[in-house]
């Protein structure tokens, strides 16, 4: 285990003031301990300590350039000169927005704001006005946000704390959320479209929008089955309910044109963030005109950092990097990725591991399981987290970063060398884990 003294002293200092030493809970989960970080270049990380790590955490997913991408700072840089904040409209939102609504299909007009929580929420309120109706469904598994009526059943833990199948039962996130924040909520399985009609036939004209992670990232990385997105498409034209993608994690992660446009399946709104803007705090919701034009004309949608030309100066490199000749850079963050697990597989097969690799490359999830896949968030509960806790915290030890849920994101600035010193590393944290 390499030497992590001045983290572990930061984090004890921080505690007397941080809340918990940090700033967002999922980092507590890391093993050892949370660490702290001087900077990063590339694939790269480096703590407080000097130690270097090959980063597969990518800030929680924004950094699909890698850290400090050349092109980036630039533009960033050049920003700060000319003004942090206006309060008010500049030349470089005209141009992001219109990059966005070429690139991705659902959207026609867009907002700008700083999270995705933020932006989900603003979704749910739109949606609520556009149509007139309150409920809104939701899968187990996929999470939207931490506000209130976001955190619903985005992690159960059991039959007994979830209900029974095919209709669970709302459950609260967080302790301190209003007991009643999910009440107009309905949680379905996922990928379970007989479910979905049969709910849709029972609360259909109570219901104004469905939201969905197009591919679920958060609950172990499953794919649509085929049809299950067409059909929630095809039911919600029908029924005048809004189909709200979330794609926080994969718009401009699994493919330039998002999930949407790789799955071939257009929803009514979208929301975007962490790549978008390679790390800095920027999302964006936006869709159907229709829709949009209520937002500024009796929904409420403000803040005082939306827009912000500093951020809205690195979406725009971002943007342009990503775009360069027609996407070229996913086929190479692509490839990597399914090396990766390739080699992820191989390692743990030679071990006498049962580890389970899925996903598309740019994000795969990685899991202690006997299972050969995962096709619903509860065959989560057959994975071992414990272990994979233990395993994260041996892969720190061999100079691997990776995130304790077992999620593992790759960039541009990984490379076949990056590739081949992670497999031996995860080699050797399997032999002792």
């Amino acid at each position: 285990m390499p030497d992590i003294s001045r983290s572990q002293a930061l984090w004890e200092r921080a505690r007397k003031h941080l809340a918990g030493g940090v700033s967002s809970n999922i980092r507590l989960q890391e093993q050892p301990a949370p660490l702290y970080f001087s900077h990063g270049q590339g694939s790269r990380l480096f703590d407080v300590d000097g130690n270097e790590y090959i980063d597969y955490v990518a800030a929680y997913g924004p950094l699909i350039l890698g850290h400090s991408h050349p092109e980036l700072v630039a533009a960033v840089q050049r920003q700060v000169e000319l003004g942090q904040t206006y309060g008010g409209q500049h030349a470089i939102e005209v141009e992001v927005a219109e990059k966005l609504c070429k690139l991705v299909p659902a959207m026609d007009v867009v907002r700008f704001c700083g999270s995705g929580s933020e932006a989900n929420h603003a979704l749910f309120r739109l949606a609520r006005a556009f149509t007139g109706r309150t409920k809104i469904i939701r899968f187990e598994g996929h999470y939207h946000g931490w506000l209130d009526d976001q955190l619903v059943s985005d992690h159960p833990t059991s039959v007994e704390e979830a209900g029974a199948l095919p209709f669970p039962r709302p459950v609260l996130g967080s302790k301190g959320q209003l007991p009643h924040a999910a009440g107009e909520t309905l949680v379905l399985p996922w990928n379970d479209l007989v479910a979905f009609q049969q709910l849709i036939a029972r609360e259909g004209a109570t219901v104004a929008a469905v939201i969905t992670e197009p591919i679920m990232c958060n609950g172990g990385f499953i794919l649509p089955k085929p049809g299950f997105l067409e059909g929630l498409r095809e039911i919600c034209t029908r029924e005048g309910i809004l189909l709200i993608f979330d794609e926080v994690i994969t718009g401009f992660r699994a493919d330039l044109h998002g999930a949407q446009g790789l799955l071939g399946v257009t929803p009514d709104l979208t929301t975007l963030g962490k790549a978008v803007a390679n790390g800095f705090p920027l999302s964006v919701f936006g869709g159907r005109r229709d829709a949009m034009e209520l937002v500024g004309n009796g929904v409420m949608h403000g803040g005082t950092y939306n827009g912000n030309p500093i951020t809205l100066a690195a979406a725009n490199a971002t943007l342009d990097v990503l775009s360069r000749n027609d996407g070229a850079v996913y086929a190479h963050i692509r490839a990597v990725g399914l090396n990766l697990m390739q080699g992820i597989s191989e390692a743990a097969r030679e071990a006498g591991q049962a580890v389970l690799t899925q996903g598309i490359g740019p994000v795969f999830f990685a899991w202690f399981t006997d299972r050969q896949s995962l096709s619903s968030f509860r065959d989560n509960w057959d994975c071992d987290e414990d272990k994979y806790a233990a395993f994260q915290g041996k892969l720190i030890g061999h100079g691997v970063r990776t995130i304790p849920s077992g999620r593992w994101y790759v960039s541009a600035a990984h490379t076949d060398e990056d590739v081949q010193q992670t497999v031996a590393a995860v080699a050797r944290a399997l032999r002792e884990t």
